[in-house]
């Protein structure tokens, strides 16, 4: 008799087969004297279509609405059929006595096997292996510790509930905005709030009234302090006041009233979670939250040098101690051996700051395996987000950084001036990123004061007399929030608990798609679509709490605490709330991109959209569905090769001009004027060589150096 290992991708699939010494390869799967391999694409099963519970429902009606079936039912993905055929075959197979789940181990890796087997009518023993790397040791101790799988009951019920609530507030919202304003409108459970919290910005962004302020310095010779109001804010609106001050301090003679020194010990961050490892990569390098994902899951599943990704936990667990210094041992090479070779001389300092079991739910965070790694295996950006990576797992075992704070505060005639002044005593864990002392965080509440810089004070007492030898002036205007960009919308999603670490990049490029939010340079605005829908949905839908509450009852679920009976009972009762809702609005919505151009087939005005090959005019009429390529819009540079005009286009990094014969690609600044002629024409010659590629790889060539000019002045 044998065992069926269902895995989730055949890449999955392949390394626990070779693992498992299943050498005979099949189309669909890898058989062994006792192990036979097959995986999943994906999800082989998903929920049926409204369609499938009724032909009426093929359609779209607002009458038809909502459409709340008793049960949900399951059917077989048509684009995956073929495989779920082969999986069926082998759960049928008399051979077969048991099945294990290695599918990803998480809430949606559970249920799409969960949901193979019920559609397949899988009746015998199942298992789960539960693993949070992919090294062949990882896969061997996996192995040697199955877990039954009715322990993770809870946990697909968790994930069916959230697939079900989905369905049905999505579907029925998407439809009956759809139907309501004649318009593709797309609505969902945490798309919708997500939505919300960047038009909610936009409107602290418009409404702001800027406001004009200056700063007043003055110089005492060998320091400067700024000067502040009673409740500490440096910010004079009164042009008048500031004369005045300026007037009555210069020449002045004050004391300092106040010299506090304080030691400041700073603990090193604690680990990656999937979250916080996108904010900083967005932060870094301006990787999407998307790209981030799709990077580390090839570290995890290609390379082996990362364990799970989609983890929301920022601690190990106690099981892993003696593996520190195996992963520390395994990336002391290049550039990290001289930071991680002085720590495997001696025992590790493993702290709760590290290590706590109490913080770990079903992952730890996110830490090299113990796989040798060959940096030059890796492409650049996949480079640039190990080294995040393995820079935090080795900070984790240096101390803390510890430098003197010192706060002076001089009296002048009764004003108030203050500096405040760093000195570094030991960088601690920060020698891991160069000693370097700034931080990365961003303070979404900062006032528009600059904080006090690290600055160097000569030694100063209590009592010492001051003379201000001149008074500086700097003018400023107060500024509006800032916009959102990737890294702090994660915060955000995080925050109110919109979606999950797996899910939340999803939504944000599903958001991007529906062209309800567009990226500008690293930004993310709100399209003249976005703006409106969020409008036509109900209010208690665009707020995070409401999909908070839903998300907290889904852990619950998971945990044993809730059922999933009431939860979905709620989410029906929405649904039919949100659809009455739209029936009965009396709001209007006009399309935001119509174009000057008409249907040549039922005259109608085409609407513009974007795609990833450019711009598409598309007939709004359900019944036409006529699409073209939108109009090319040429630029008046002309292509220093053939010399034709070339086309203006956007990217994520800004405009740029691309020849559409050679591939030749030149970026522009923010004004749409060329960058370095002079330097483009030598790139140009530089990429035009025989060896060097040709056609769009070398546009794509050029664009690259030309960002990397622009990023290195």
């Amino acid at each position: 008799m044998k065992v069926l290992v269902l895995a989730e991708k055949p890449s999955v699939a392949r390394e626990i087969a070779r693992v498992l010494g299943c050498g005979n390869k099949q189309k669909s799967y890898m058989e062994g004297p006792k192990y036979v391999v097959t995986w999943a694409l994906g999800h082989l099963v998903g929920l049926a279509e409204p369609e499938d519970y009724n032909n009426k429902y093929a359609t779209w009606a607002l009458e038809d609405l909502p459409i709340l079936p008793e049960k949900a039912k399951l059917k077989v993905l048509r684009e995956t059929s073929q495989q779920y055929k082969a999986v069926q075959q082998l759960m049928k197979r008399q051979d077969i006595e048991e099945l294990i789940v290695a599918t990803d181990a998480a809430r949606e890796g559970e249920l799409l096997a969960r949901w193979i087997m019920n559609m397949a009518g899988w009746k015998k023993p199942f298992k789960r292996l539960w693993i949070s790397s992919q090294t062949d040791k990882a896969i061997k101790e996996g192995f040697a510790a199955l877990r039954p799988g009715k322990d993770f009951d809870r946990l697909y019920e968790s994930a069916r509930c959230r697939a079900e609530a989905d369905w049905m507030i999505g579907l029925n919202i998407t439809r009956a905005l759809t139907c309501k304003f004649g318009a593709p409108l797309s609505a969902g459970r945490v798309q919708t709030p997500t939505l919300g919290m960047i038009m909610d910005r936009e409107n602290e962004i418009t409404g702001f009234r800027s406001q004009e302020y200056d700063q007043l310095t003055a110089d005492f010779g060998n320091f400067q302090a700024g000067w502040r109001a009673q409740g500490g804010d440096g910010r004079i609106f009164d042009r008048d006041k500031t004369g005045i001050l300026k007037e009555k301090l210069t020449g002045r003679s004050g004391r300092i009233t106040k010299v506090h020194k304080s030691e400041k010990s700073e603990p090193h961050p604690l680990a990656y979670d999937l979250t916080e490892l996108q904010r900083d990569a967005n932060r870094k390098f301006g990787f999407s939250a998307k790209q981030t994902s799709s990077l580390l899951q090839k570290l995890y599943e290609q390379h082996k040098l990362v364990t799970y990704p989609r983890t929301d936990s920022r601690y190990l667990t106690a099981d892993m101690t003696g593996t520190l210094k195996e992963r520390l041992d395994s990336v002391a090479v290049g550039p990290y051996a001289a930071l991680a070779r002085p720590l495997l001389r001696k025992p590790l300092p493993v702290t709760k700051r590290i290590v706590d079991d109490s913080k770990v739910s079903d992952h730890h965070a996110i830490i090299p395996t113990e796989q040798t790694v060959l940096l030059n295996l890796l492409s650049a950006e996949e480079r640039k987000l190990y080294d995040l990576i393995v820079r935090r797992f080795i900070s984790l075992f240096y101390p803390p950084a510890r430098y003197d704070a010192v706060a002076v505060t001089v009296n002048v005639d009764g004003e108030t001036f203050q500096v405040k002044g760093t000195t570094v005593k030991d960088a601690g864990w920060r020698e891991v990123y160069g000693g370097d002392m700034s931080s990365d965080e961003e303070d979404e509440n900062a006032g528009d004061e600059p904080a006090a810089g690290s600055v160097k004070l000569p030694e100063l007492r209590e009592g010492d007399s001051v003379k201000i030898e001149r008074c500086i002036i700097k003018p400023g205007r107060t500024q509006p929030p800032k916009r959102y960009n990737e890294a702090s919308l994660l915060t955000q999603m995080e925050k109110y608990g919109l979606g999950t670490p797996a899910t939340r990049a999803d939504i944000i490029e599903k958001l991007v798609s529906s062209d309800t939010i567009e990226r500008q340079g690293n930004l993310l605005h709100p399209t003249g679509k976005g703006k409106q829908l969020i409008g036509l949905v109900s209010g208690q839908l665009r707020t995070p709490e409401l999909t908070a509450r839903w998300e907290s009852e889904l852990e619950k679920i998971a945990r044993g605490q809730g059922r999933p009976e009431p939860f979905l009972q709620g989410i029906r009762s929405m649904a039919q709330e949100l659809v009455s809702g739209v029936k009965n609005s009396a709001a209007e919505y006009k399309p935001h991109n119509v174009s000057n151009s008409h249907c040549p087939e039922c005259g109608t005005r085409m609407l513009e959209k974007k795609s990833k090959r450019g711009k598409l005019l598309v007939c709004p009429k359900e019944d036409c569905g006529y699409t073209r390529a939108g109009e090319k819009q040429l630029s008046n540079r002309r292509c220093p090769q053939c010399h034709k005009k070339m086309e203006l286009k956007e990217g994520k990094a800004g405009m740029y001009v691309q020849c559409l014969g050679c591939g030749i690609t030149e970026t522009m600044d923010k004004d749409h004027k060329h960058i370095n002629k002079r330097e483009q024409q030598k790139l140009v010659q530089q990429y035009s060589k025989p060896e060097s590629a040709s056609g769009s790889n070398l546009g794509e060539l050029l664009k690259a150096a030309m960002e990397a000019k622009q990023k290195g002045k």
